[in-house]
């Protein structure tokens, strides 16, 4: 076992942890003493924590210059990288950069020269194309989810980065999955491989359950489906964005509070729709794959496959994110009556009846209020429950999950509470300037 420094041990207690889990363990000691190692682990098993720790012990916090690079895939996963890494409390000066953020925020953040850049394929090979990052400095680079990057069309974005940072010492390549092909432009001639892929292949927390519907169209067996759950954090996949939007569609008909989120949404929407999944506010989320990799929800229960999908490594992505680390959750595949399951799925899943009578929806607990003020105008979430109790004269019980970004802000509060407390806050200020505040769109 690799034995944590002071430092290291500073940074879990922060986070309310204790101990590492047998691959954080590995990765640590591979990393430490190796310029390359291949990670792979599935989904919800910590692999973020396990490059982050290690890489607080190669950044020199002295040295004012680029000298580390994390890539995703996506902007979700290289957020969701970023918020781990915040949580650490360090005293390393980092930046996340991605499409459709402001590019202009990005460049002054870039012009401080931040030790550690997070980010997507494509702004991360824009920024060193306009010498806003300086490649030749970066020692360690660690490609998150590449065999994702691959499929997406990457490749060629990574090429670059890889060939830009000249003086690479470490090269950290992740996946969920073992079916992964390392392109030669990596530089990985010789690494150290850790699999845990079959190790947790069988996780005693999850169940997994099948849904036959009499009819090709699935729709009515999943309304039946989510009345039956009740109200507990759901989410849906589709194979197809146009299915994703009959589905949503249909649900909206039928009174159930549901979010989409795919690849072709604005950001802006994209981000909205995950925080009031993540509060609660919205019980069931739609989704293609792109979820599959760009999520992280630490209570989801109910993962639904409404389309089964034709690859078993996006059926594994899928399945990980329910049940992660300690939690347990329950898989659902709706099988048409006619339908074949693939080859992949060789286990005898257990059918499961559903009452047809229970017509009732439950409405989620939580409502999203909007806040237009962030960290840019000095707000941070000690004002904003200050200022719902105060002046809103709620209780500390009545306010949910607050996010808190540059110039805008979210916060889930009690969904009884929300019309009243409206009209009393309309008009009041936060930090003694009015902003604007309405339900979340």
């Amino acid at each position: 076992m690799q034995k944590l420094s002071p430092t290291l041990i500073d940074r879990l207690n922060y986070l309310g942890i204790s101990a590492l889990n047998s691959m954080q363990e590995a990765s640590m000691e591979a990393m430490s003493k190796r310029n390359n190692v291949l990670l792979l682990s599935p989904t919800g098993t910590g692999k973020t924590l396990a490059f982050l720790l290690p890489l607080l012990e190669k950044i020199n916090i002295d040295s004012s210059t680029n000298q580390a690079l994390i890539i995703a895939p996506s902007r979700e996963l290289a957020i969701q990288i970023n918020d781990v890494f915040k949580s650490l409390q360090t005293n390393i000066h980092s930046t996340l950069c991605y499409g459709g953020h402001s590019i202009d925020i990005e460049t002054r953040n870039l012009s401080s020269n931040p030790q550690l850049i997070i980010g997507t394929p494509g702004r991360i090979v824009d920024h060193i194309k306009h010498d806003r990052i300086s490649p030749q400095f970066v020692q360690t680079l660690i490609l998150d989810e590449f065999d994702k990057s691959l499929e997406v069309g990457f490749e060629e974005e990574m090429r670059v980065v890889v060939e830009q940072c000249t003086k690479l010492e470490n090269r950290i390549l992740c996946s969920a999955t073992n079916a992964v092909r390392i392109p030669d432009f990596v530089g990985f001639d010789k690494y150290k491989e850790l699999d845990f892929i079959n190790q947790s292949q069988t996780n005693d927390k999850v169940v997994m359950r099948r849904v036959i519907s009499p009819d090709k169209d699935k729709l009515e067996t999943l309304d039946h489906t989510l009345r039956n759950i009740g109200n507990k954090s759901t989410l849906v996949f589709c194979n197809h964005r146009e299915s994703l939007e009959r589905v949503r569609e249909y649900l909206d008909d039928q009174g159930f509070v549901a979010e989409i989120f795919h690849g072709k949404l604005e950001q802006n929407y994209r981000e909205s729709a995950l925080i009031k999944f993540r509060n609660k506010s919205c019980n069931i989320l739609i989704a293609t794959d792109l979820a599959a990799r760009g999520i992280d929800v630490d209570e989801l229960d109910y993962i639904i496959h409404y389309h089964i999908p034709k690859k078993l490594e996006e059926f594994t992505h899928r399945n990980g994110r329910t049940a992660r680390m300690n939690a347990s959750g329950t898989i659902i595949l709706i099988q048409a009556k006619e339908e074949q399951l693939p080859d992949y799925i060789i286990d005898d899943i257990e059918e499961w009846e559903l009452d047809l009578k229970h017509e009732e929806i439950a409405d989620p607990e939580w409502e999203t209020l909007f806040i237009g003020a962030g960290k840019k105008e000095k707000v941070n979430k000690i004002d904003i429950v200050g200022f719902l109790t105060n002046q809103g004269k709620l209780d500390k019980s009545d306010v949910g999950l607050i996010t808190v970004k540059d110039h805008f802000s979210y916060v889930a509060v009690k969904r009884e509470d929300i019309v009243q407390l409206i009209k009393k806050i309309r008009n009041e200020k936060i930090k003694k300037k009015k902003v604007k505040i309405e339900i979340a769109k």
